[in-house]
């Protein structure tokens, strides 16, 4: 017994040194660490380049300079100085600007646009998943707190009944069993008790890794935990609209799809006839910078691919097929809309009614283990009933410390659907 108050007393005082963060801290330095994250942004950063890039090949050619300087021994005779030199020099600028591509520079420019608005919405979903998965690990904290203090409560219980018992087993009141159940029942409440401290613990440390700390941390209390949730501000029609209109999932299909027909096009244009304008600007002298001798040439090129034994077909085909299985997709995830968001919608509602029946339960409970007491001490009862009572009410207290974080749980899995934070005062993001 001893050994277990030092063990609480020794957790306590490492709690007291472990950090606390606000919701809104965790979220904000979750978001900077979080992989997926890091990594949809950045795919962002390069689309937008590849989205100027697009457009630049309208207007902007592909220029190289290069320079060259080569040593000779024994030195080569220059036969336009008419002397030994050891060494040469000459600089060259290339410049290419395609005219005609059969479209293949608009299907480019489609599939950048396409391929911008895919890594917009994988951030936007990235960025909704980590902080769902940072409220996972925050309520975590808060729920651990939470039926700790269950736990803490079953023990204080525990230990008050088993000097009631002793009492009346001494008084002759009660027959030893009841003591004997008693002390088996405080023991487990200790042994619950430890095992709760372990699992706080746990997920402090989760959450300290979760926002970049090496130990734990503690989250901040929340307030209104015993305030039922709000219902949604929106029907499931409209939640439904909202998904197919800006859901990331629905918005990375879309693009896709026309990703994979741009694709498509740009494979059709290898059966039209390409132009390009050529420069090349050239100077050679045994000093640098060459100006000896400075040639320089414009060259139209007009080509038409004829046969390239399959290879045109075989690249068309394969376009073809994976512009089909993203229509399939995109068309799929939109027929799955009603399912998914409808789903994700009676979770939230369910949960908010799961909490509503569980704070009366724990009421229910509460009252019925007072009366077990009162009853047993008045030697009207039986220690299994007054046991059973302590049950029930650390089974509903415990199912309603579950059913308040359930709810925003489910609140933040249908934010990841619908690509918005919910706003319960105005409905809108």
């Amino acid at each position: 017994m001893i050994l277990s108050l030092l063990a609480v007393l020794q957790v306590a005082s490492a709690q007291d040194s472990v950090p606390v963060v606000t919701l809104a801290e965790a979220l904000q330095r979750a978001a900077r660490l979080d992989p997926g994250y890091v990594a949809a942004a950045g795919q962002v950063n390069s689309a937008e380049w590849a989205r100027r890039a697009a457009f630049a090949v309208f207007i902007v050619p592909a220029v190289t300079v290069s320079a060259n300087k080569t040593h000779y021994w024994p030195p080569f005779f220059n036969f336009a100085t008419f002397t030994a030199v050891p060494n040469t020099y000459s600089a060259t600028v290339d410049a290419r600007i395609d005219l005609f591509t059969g479209g293949q520079k608009l299907a480019g420019l489609a599939a950048s646009g396409a391929a911008l608005e895919v890594a917009h919405a994988g951030e936007l979903q990235a960025r909704l998943t980590t902080a769902m998965n940072t409220e996972l690990d925050y309520y975590g904290v808060l729920a651990q707190r939470a039926l700790e203090r269950v736990a803490e409560d079953q023990l204080q219980r525990a230990q008050q009944q088993f000097a009631v018992a002793r009492a009346r087993v001494t008084s002759g009141a009660a027959v030893q069993t009841d003591s004997l159940q008693l002390a088996l029942g405080l023991t487990q409440a200790r042994v619950i008790l430890l095992q709760q401290q372990a699992a706080l613990r746990a997920a402090q440390l989760q959450l300290g890794r979760r926002i970049g700390l090496e130990g734990p941390a503690d989250a901040a209390p929340v307030a209104a935990d015993s305030v039922a949730a709000p219902a949604l501000p929106f029907t499931v029609a409209d939640a439904v609209g909202r998904a197919l209109a800006q859901g990331p999932a629905w918005r990375i299909a879309r693009a896709n799809e026309r990703g994979a027909s741009a694709v498509l096009w740009a494979r059709r244009g290898d059966y039209l006839p390409h132009a390009s304008l050529d420069f090349t600007g050239g100077a050679f002298d045994t000093k640098f910078y060459p100006q000896a001798i400075k040639r320089s040439s414009l060259s139209l090129t007009v080509s038409f691919p004829l046969w390239d034994n399959g290879q045109r077909e075989i690249q068309l085909s394969q376009a073809r097929v994976t512009r089909d299985v993203a229509r399939a997709i995109r068309t799929d995830l939109e027929r799955a809309a009603w399912l998914d968001v409808t789903a994700a919608y009676d979770a939230y509602e369910t949960s908010r009614a799961t909490f509503a029946l569980q704070r009366d339960a724990v009421v229910v409970a509460r009252e019925n283990n007072r009366v077990q007491e009162t009853r047993y001490r008045a030697g009207a009862t039986t220690i299994l009933d007054l046991l059973d009572a302590q049950n029930r009410l650390v089974s509903a207290q415990a199912d309603l410390v579950l059913a308040i974080y359930n709810t925003r749980l489910a609140r933040a899995g249908l934010e990841v659907i619908l690509g918005e934070r919910i706003n319960f005062e105005q409905g809108s993001p």
